[in-house]
């Protein structure tokens, strides 16, 4: 299990991975903590959690050096997700309690309601790229619930799956409530069909979603799966051009494209297409490629050099099959995993740039004559995780939001998570909630209590 530092290919450091042995020891110990974390009361629950979110804030930069260095992600926003986690924990810190609070319903008992009570243990299978924030938003509900976590990180960030061990330990949480896990895909297989785990969290790829649904499925455990996604980005004749140029850039070229609700097809009508395209044009080829570690950079490197690779191979091949190539397309110097910001205009349904996921700085334009195509275009797609639309008319922009296949769509604004809002997608984007308190109701047993007085 390699660190390596995707700028320069250095490697950072080395990590043995664990043998069974050790893996059971700590399931054993995460299980045996169970019962008594999940007996604290919410006050108690929630100090917990405010102190996580301390650590995070008081340790900032400590904890954003080490996202750049292990994964890429330039140093401003390894900040921003550093702020959001702490936003997370003391959101549920304030909320938990009311989101899990009995729910008293009328029925033919002298008393009946619901309660909400925790599972158990719940494993955690993480992605790379943001190896903080994913973890503390499927982690902060599901503790604050009474459930144990164990976190199964991506392979590539070893040192942010420890740091985040450490910033439990560092917010005084009680002994193994919670664990990382150095182990292997293969073991996390194993792990989920454990009987000390009740249920499994995943962000990541359709086809690991795929595997760990059946592995639990198996065993019949609640599992929530949060995917890939090829998000639309919808641009309509009456929408204001320079506000959804200027979002369009963020909305691809964040974490530099690496991000499942990232803007990936963007569906603009024929009447105002040409002028998109140039201002987008305009503004991809003034970003700065250079060091992340540089708040002047905009482009930094792609996580690993086998994805910038893949990403090469979907340009190439949807280019030979039709696509124009505007701006990009190639590697960029020889060192690092570094890749041109890409727009490809003319794309169409059958190539990869329209029907696969491009997980890194490709942007896809498709051209419709009309709304309605624009819609149909949106929908024809295997995934369904986030979508936006782009008009001045909000009453309009609003109706054609509900006919778009996705967990979310945004109107005049790009697709972001919140942890006020729930998020997850439909189709082969996943299926459960995370945030909200959708999100803290998935790994709880919402439990039924009839009580009849004796009369």
């Amino acid at each position: 299990m390699l660190s390596i530092n995707p700028a320069n290919g250095e490697i950072l450091q080395s990590f043995s991975t664990w043998q069974d042995e050790q893996i059971d020891a700590v399931l054993n110990q995460v299980a045996s903590a169970q019962a008594s974390w999940a007996g604290l009361g919410f006050s108690q629950k929630s100090q917990y959690l405010r102190n996580l979110a301390q650590v995070f804030r008081q340790n900032i930069a400590d904890y954003s050096n080490l996202i750049t260095a292990e994964m890429g992600k330039l140093l401003k926003e390894a900040r921003a997700e550093i702020e959001k986690c702490a936003l997370g924990c003391d959101y549920y810190a304030d909320h938990a309690e009311l989101f899990l609070r009995d729910e008293i319903i009328a029925s033919d008992a002298s008393r009946s309601l619901v309660t909400y009570q925790p599972l158990g243990t719940l494993l955690c299978i993480m992605p790379w790229n943001f190896p903080f924030w994913q973890l503390i938003r499927a982690a902060a509900p599901a503790m604050m619930a009474g459930n144990t976590v164990v976190l199964k990180h991506a392979s590539n960030v070893p040192r942010c799956a420890l740091a985040l061990e450490q910033a439990f330990q560092k917010a005084g949480f009680p002994a193994n409530t919670f664990r990382t896990l150095m182990i292997t895909a293969g073991q996390a297989e194993t792990v989920i069909a454990d009987k000390r785990i009740a249920a499994v969290t995943l962000t990541g790829s359709s086809s690991a979603g795929r595997r760990v649904a059946a592995i639990a499925g198996q065993h019949l455990k609640k599992c929530v799966l949060e995917l890939g996604g090829s998000d639309p980005f919808i641009v309509l004749d009456d929408a204001d051009l320079e506000l959804a140029t200027k979002q369009a850039l963020s909305a691809r070229f964040q974490n530099m494209g690496q991000s499942c609700i990232a803007a990936k097809r963007f569906i603009v009508t024929d009447k105002i297409a040409d002028a998109f395209v140039e201002r987008f044009r305009t503004l991809v080829s003034e970003l700065n490629t250079g060091d992340p570690n540089n708040d002047s950079t905009n482009i930094a490197p792609m996580a690993r050099d086998d994805l910038r690779t893949q990403l090469h191979s979907q340009v190439e091949k949807s280019l030979s099959m039709g696509a124009k190539l505007i701006i990009g397309g190639s590697f960029m110097g020889t060192q690092g995993a570094y890749y041109m910001p890409t727009i490809l205009d003319n794309v169409q349904p059958g190539m990869p740039a329209f029907d696969e996921e491009l997980f890194g700085p490709v942007a896809a334009i498709i051209r419709v004559k009309n709304l309605e195509e624009a819609i149909q275009l949106a929908n024809l797609t295997n995934f369904g995780l986030g979508g936006s639309l782009w008009t001045r008319d909000t009453t309009r922009g609003e109706l054609l939001a509900r006919q778009i296949h996705a967990g979310c769509v945004f109107v005049n604004g790009m697709v972001k998570s919140d942890p006020r809002l729930p998020f997850g997608g439909i189709k082969e984007s996943g299926y459960g909630r995370e945030l909200s308190y959708h999100g803290i109701r998935e790994f709880v047993n919402i439990k039924t209590l009839w009580i009849k007085d004796n009369e």
